[in-house]
């Protein structure tokens, strides 16, 4: 399985972006979904994610209510709507998925085998 991260870029602050994980070699359907996120200088951070087929999508607390996890089976693409973005958000996302997923591991960096290439979203004050 081959994940493409894309759709990063340059936004003002209070703006939107939407990024897409576009997933290939097979359906991810049966697969664990998530978007992490790395800072500068700082770990990777779980954004949010579902560990397993018709599981829930959970979010981290600091992009409740302002990010949106959906999936298009039929392009086998995730995507990321991230809304009223502000400098805090500013990272290298990447998508990753895992077949092995249990949710206790959801937010779990190493519980993921597969890795998209990251793409940079920059958020100007």
């Amino acid at each position: 399985v081959q994940l493409q991260a894309s759709g990063g870029g340059l936004v003002q602050a209070g703006g939107s972006l939407r990024l897409s994980c576009a997933v290939s070699g097979g359906p991810f359907s049966g697969y664990g979904m998530a978007w992490f996120r790395q800072a500068p200088g700082k770990e990777r951070e779980f954004v949010g994610g579902w560990h397993r087929r018709g599981g829930t999508t959970i979010y981290t607390d600091s992009v409740k209510g302002r990010f949106t996890i959906s999936r298009d089976n039929a392009k086998n693409t995730v995507y990321l709507q991230m809304n009223n973005l502000g400098p805090e958000d500013t990272a290298v996302y990447f998508c990753a998925a895992s077949r092995t997923l249990i949710l206790s591991s959801l937010r779990v960096p190493s519980a993921f085998n597969y890795w998209g290439q990251g793409t940079l979203v920059t958020v100007s004050s």
